[in-house]
């Protein structure tokens, strides 16, 4: 089948920490953008002539849902151009060029195992999309445990949103690992958190090896790469049991 390329209008911005903005987009020829939890899209960006310059996929950080709008949850990095021009060009009325979805990081269709999320930065894309399409749909589910990591306080993505669905979903819970927040004292925060890095949740709460529990890894290739080399070598997981997703 030949590629389907839409040209989508930004309908709304938001600045949500020092270099993380949402975007909110439409797509007027379609009625709904049909897509899995999970699952991403491949933006055709003017920043270059070759295909490889110019192509970058970015998660869905919004839902399924019955209409024509995404949402996406983007960090500037230092020197990538890409994200200098979402952040210095686009502006409300803007148009984004992009192909999809694509991916196989999607959510399952029958939730029978228990689901470790572990992310860091904007890697929380495809599991708020998750977890909103199961609050959204009343999907059902056994345990859901989301471990997001970032430096800072500041640096937080969907904080209420999660905090929300604490309340909300049965058996999820939410944990913040901050490396590096001075003077860190959990009892300013409404959540679970600790500090240093996301691995040391995983690790101490998961040490004992369970056939109903897998894990799903999505961020930056080191802290993916480490976290895998975690439970397999020292908790002793099957590989099987880790599904990986990699940005940057």
């Amino acid at each position: 089948m030949p590629t389907t390329w839409y040209d989508a209008k930004v309908i709304n911005i938001q600045s949500v920490s020092p270099n993380t903005r949402r975007f909110w987009v439409e797509i007027p020829e379609l009625e709904v953008f049909q897509f899995k939890a999970g699952q991403f899209v491949t933006m055709d960006l003017p920043i270059g002539e070759k295909r490889l310059q110019r192509w970058r996929s970015y998660s869905i950080a919004s839902a399924p849902a019955r209409n024509n709008q995404l949402e996406f949850c983007i960090v500037r990095l230092d020197g990538g151009k890409a994200t200098e021009y979402l952040f210095e060009h686009i502006t409300i009325g803007s148009t984004l060029r992009f192909k999809g979805p694509d991916g196989t990081f999607v959510l399952p269709e029958n939730i029978d195992h228990d689901m470790v999320m572990v992310c860091t930065g904007t890697g929380i894309a495809p599991f708020r999309s998750m977890l909103q399409h199961i609050a959204q749909e009343n999907t059902p589910h056994r345990k859901l445990h989301l471990i997001f990591g970032t430096r800072q306080a500041e640096g937080i993505l969907y904080q209420s949103e999660f905090l929300e669905l604490q309340k909300q979903l049965p058996n999820f819970h939410y944990s913040v690992a901050l490396s590096r927040e001075p003077d860190l004292n959990p009892a300013n925060f409404p959540f679970d958190v600790q500090s240093g890095y996301v691995h040391s949740f995983y690790l101490n709460e998961y040490g004992t090896l369970r056939s109903d529990l897998k894990f799903y890894l999505c961020g930056w290739q080191n802290m993916v790469d480490e976290a895998v080399l975690n439970l397999t070598e020292k908790l002793g997981y099957d590989k099987r049991h880790i599904i990986t997703e990699l940005y940057g």
